[in-house]
């Protein structure tokens, strides 16, 4: 992702006006009995946006306009700000150190991934966070929160690396608490705009989806 992706995030004010969230692919397949099948097509969900609906002054559509012009259409990602969900818990509330496992110690083992994980029922859904947000990471092992000089957190991967002696020892949850963007591209080469249109309060479509890491 690194070749083709720009570690900066879209116009921000846009961005938490926009619309969209996650999508999967589920095949069915209705049987003569009218009994179904049903399989999911892809292991991980994918996000949508609408980032059109936030332009709302000329200002941003310019913003816009820029934005996209610089990352050539769909040619380069970039980081997209979700206003519904961009922390390790609810929007509302600050990362704790403790909100997310991402895995257990070893004694060896110095680098973990970070993840979120959706649901405590039968069947919980565990996303991988490549691009969270640079100072914001806190961990925890075994409950308790390790301080920054620790670890360190790579911002465009969102791999964890501990110090060499500060790897979590065997039996020991590591867990972090964190915000993130979502890696996204344009999905779309054609950028219309009507300045007309927008005057009169017709809103310009800005589709984004989600580049899967």
């Amino acid at each position: 992702m690194a070749d083709d992706f720009h570690e900066v995030r879209f116009p921000l004010d846009v961005s938490l006006r926009g619309g969209g969230g996650p999508s999967r692919l589920t095949e069915i397949v209705t049987l003569a009995s009218g009994r179904e099948h049903r399989n999911s097509r892809w292991a991980d969900s994918r996000r949508r946006y609408d980032a059109g609906l936030g332009i709302r002054t000329l200002d941003a559509l310019h913003a816009v306009l820029s934005f996209f012009e610089e990352r050539r259409g769909r040619l380069y990602g970039f980081r997209y700000r979700d206003r519904v969900d961009f922390r390790s818990g609810p929007p509302g509330r600050t990362p704790g150190p403790t909100d997310q496992v991402l895995g257990v110690g070893d004694g060896a083992t110095a680098v973990f991934a970070l993840a979120k994980t959706y649901g405590t029922g039968p069947a919980p859904y565990t996303r991988a966070i490549a691009k969270p947000v640079a100072g914001s990471v806190r961990v925890a092992v075994a409950g308790i929160e390790r301080p920054g000089h620790l670890f360190a957190c790579d911002p465009a991967t969102g791999r964890v690396t501990f110090a060499g002696d500060a790897v979590p020892p065997a039996g020991a949850a590591v867990t972090a608490g964190f915000a993130f963007d979502v890696p996204v591209r344009f999905d779309t080469d054609d950028l219309v705009l009507n300045l007309e249109a927008f005057t009169a309060g017709e809103i310009p479509k800005v589709p984004l989806i989600e580049i899967v890491p």
